[in-house]
């Protein structure tokens, strides 16, 4: 297994920072932009506030399931966060005003948690499964950074 189980890529989005956080910090939309997770719903009674759930569906040729994430950041215009599972891996994005308009960075980072239960769950087959959801971060980042940016600006 690599050591590296980070990843973040940014984009410049022609809009301000307070309208591209209402765009990401939606998470009911997150199926526009995702190449794997392709629908997401709040809790009931969540706003997306800090410590707010939802779940996630995500699909790949091999396989479907699901997901529940809790926001850790909800800074309007600035950041919006989740952790998967509480504490397995944390995805973000960080929203920094440029000229032009937004520069948009998407972050990832598998969390101990997250190898805990990739061991767990897969035994010996867990070194290449964390390869694979870290293959599929760093292909997918971009992928979304770039659609996100054509949702925005549509």
């Amino acid at each position: 297994m690599t050591a590296d189980r980070t990843f973040s890529d940014s984009i410049v989005v022609a809009a301000p920072p307070e309208a591209v956080y209402d765009l990401v910090s939606d998470v009911t939309r997150t199926g526009e932009w995702s190449p794997v997770c392709v629908a997401c719903w709040w809790d009931e009674g969540a706003t997306g506030a800090v410590g707010d759930w939802f779940t996630g569906r995500n699909v790949t040729p091999e396989r479907t399931w699901e997901t529940r994430s809790q926001v850790v950041a909800a800074d309007r215009g600035r950041e919006f966060a989740w952790v998967v599972g509480g504490s397995r891996a944390r995805w973000g994005y960080t929203l920094e005003p440029v000229d032009g308009g937004t520069r948009l960075t998407e972050s990832w980072a598998f969390l101990p948690d997250g190898l805990a239960f990739m061991a767990e769950r897969y035994g010996e087959q867990a070194p290449e499964q964390v390869e694979l959801r870290t293959r599929m971060a760093h292909e997918g980042i971009p992928v979304t950074l770039a659609a996100i940016r054509r949702v925005a600006e549509a």
